[in-house]
């Protein structure tokens, strides 16, 4: 099993290297191509990339739209139902508890575990054998819920992400009024996601829910603002007929905040990190990574 799951790993890796070089073979044809219609001096450094085939293939639509090296761990995300394993850090607290567990009414389709003693590498590869697609676990701060890291099984990416001004549906004093969490598969709302890094986000984060029925009442709000995702959870009741809608909040409630993608899973600390987090050396102040 070790050895197998190895070999598949290396396949990948060799598999990501390949489009990766591809794609930086075609954008320097792009510029080749470039150069020639505006009828500018070509590059010293492109010079032997002109040929008779590559003046072919720059004519092709597979020059403009190369293979999407980014996403291809979700090519056959919708082709089934996610599968997903949350659990916690060791010797959780009562709030952390809480907290994971209205992640698993949330997640309809998640399965919850208690820790206990076991290791990430073993909690991955027992997730692998039982064919688990994402694996979540919360993390805590004295006492607080303060980090959630998505990985993407069998090969990656894993998203470190902070978590602030959680309010679970336990800290509300009237659980009357905002009613019971339905386990119906929640329609998405994926606001300001318009970088590269966004993109990637968005997607991490979307394959986690299946796709929902037409009538479905449950509605998650994932919104960007600043690079500070708001999670919101709303019901959407019609009391006055079809034209009055109202959304009722039933919670949980929090913000993420990303600070890592890694491309691997999250055992793997050998991966490379494809995004990194770096407040303080990014100078521009409005300088946005996951949107406008």
């Amino acid at each position: 099993m070790l050895r197998r799951q190895q070999r598949k790993r290396r396949d990948y890796l060799y598999e990501k290297h390949a489009e990766g070089a591809e794609r930086v073979q075609l954008e320097k044809k792009r510029r080749v191509r470039d150069a020639l219609e505006e009828g500018k001096p070509i590059p010293t450094e492109l010079c032997r990339l002109i040929d008779l085939d590559d003046q072919d293939r720059a004519s092709t639509s597979r020059l403009s739209t190369p293979r999407n090296v980014i996403d291809d761990e979700y090519a056959n995300a919708a082709l089934a139902e996610p599968k997903i394993l949350l659990t916690t850090s060791r010797n959780p607290s009562q709030p952390l508890t809480q907290f994971a567990k209205e992640l698993k009414v949330v997640f309809s389709n998640a399965q919850r575990m208690n820790r206990g003693g076991q290791v990430i590498s073993e909690i991955v590869e027992s997730c692998r054998a039982h064919n688990i697609t994402d694996l979540i676990l919360a993390h805590e701060h004295r006492g607080q819920p303060d980090g959630l890291i998505v990985s993407h099984l069998p090969n990656g990416p894993t998203a470190y992400f902070g978590l602030l001004n959680v309010v679970t549906r336990h800290d509300i004093k009237d659980r009357k009024a905002i009613g019971k969490m339905s386990e119906a598969y929640p329609h998405l709302i994926l606001d300001n996601f318009t970088t590269k890094a966004g993109e990637r986000t968005a997607n991490i984060l979307k394959y986690l829910f299946p796709m929902p029925k037409p009538d479905s009442k449950q509605i998650i709000t994932l919104a960007n603002r600043d690079d500070y995702i708001s999670f919101r959870h709303h019901v959407c009741e019609k009391h006055g007929g079809p034209k009055s809608i109202d959304l009722k909040e039933v919670g949980p409630r929090f913000e993420l905040r990303l600070y890592k993608i890694r491309l691997g899973t999250v055992e793997q600390n050998e991966a490379k990190d494809e995004y990194t987090l770096r407040p303080y050396m990014n100078t521009a102040k409005k300088q946005k990574t996951l949107g406008a």
